[in-house]
């Protein structure tokens, strides 16, 4: 059978990820405890997530010409992703986001760097990409008008569009009524629906695309209600929702209804979390079946 193709227009970063004890004040130095770079940016990690298991997966994304652009771009292959539609923006540097974990918190500063290169041109050139995927995959850490495009073409080619709403900002009313599926969670859905643009009729018709995830309770759908997750133990939640973003496109693509899809999705995600890692903790198909045929009610 034929993997089905998805294709990831989105972020790739590099986390940079310090532990400390302390955290400084201004003007002040401390010892942390470790350091470490990780591959991460929500489109790559969605990208990985789906190729883990089982999808023929594109990414369409930019990369800087450092050292962190190679590391990137290779481990994507590495994870069986295609990445021959990824640009290297001359001069610029890869995205990052500075991770600063202490007392188990943390903070985080990210800096796009390449990702703002992904430009509307950038996609057009690449519609024939677009027309011949499955199921599009997008988010919100790349320029809006990059999004927009996608969606414009997509829907001229026919292709379902997943939006994942994150980071949560304000999104045009054309952009929310064209997508097929929006995956916020409690907090990003309410975002979207207080949109003044909206009338009544249209938030009706934006609550019945919205796939709400709330953690380890499950996710919400208008139609259905709760689709209650997994409990498992919870060893590292990074990357969680991206994991239930891979596992939606490939699900979907495959022809599932949304409802299964969403059950294989929660499996998916509650997987990742018993692993340390968000790329790392991603789960294959088998682990999935294996894990929904023993916790099927």
């Amino acid at each position: 059978m034929e993997k089905p193709k998805i294709l990831v227009i989105g972020s790739i970063n590099m986390d940079l990820v310090t532990q400390t004890k302390i955290v400084p004040k201004t003007g002040e130095t401390v010892l942390g405890t470790s350091f470490l770079t990780v591959p991460g940016g929500k489109g790559a990690n969605q990208a990985i997530a789906a190729a883990k298991l089982g999808a023929d997966v594109t990414m369409l994304g930019c990369i800087g010409d450092d050292a962190f652009g190679i590391e990137l771009k290779q481990n994507l292959n590495k994870q069986g992703v295609t990445t021959k539609f990824i640009k290297t923006i001359p001069n610029e540097s890869s995205g990052i986001a500075s991770i600063t974990l202490s007392e188990g918190d943390n903070s985080i500063i990210v800096v796009p760097g390449a990702n703002n290169g992904l430009s509307p041109e950038m996609i057009m050139e690449q519609e024939h990409v677009i027309a011949e995927a499955d199921i599009i995959l997008l988010q919100l850490e790349v320029p809006l008008e990059s999004v927009s495009i996608s969606v414009e073409l997509a829907q001229k080619h026919n292709v379902p569009v997943i939006l994942n709403p994150a980071p949560i900002q304000e999104l045009p009313k054309e952009l929310l009524l064209a997508v097929t599926y929006i995956t916020p969670n409690e907090h990003e859905q309410k975002s979207l629906l207080s949109n003044k643009e909206l009338t009544m009729e249209e938030i009706d018709h934006l609550k019945q695309k919205c796939i709400v995830t709330q953690g380890e309770k499950g996710i919400y759908l208008y139609q259905d209600g709760l689709i209650p997750g997994y409990k498992v133990e919870t060893i590292d939640s990074t990357g969680a929702g991206d994991t239930f973003n891979g596992a939606l496109a490939l699900s979907l693509s495959k022809g599932n209804a949304l409802k299964e899809a969403c059950h294989f999705a929660n499996a998916a995600a509650a997987l990742s979390v018993t692993k340390l890692g968000a790329q790392s903790g991603m789960p294959t198909f088998e682990e999935v079946e294996l894990f929904l045929g023993e916790n099927c009610s």
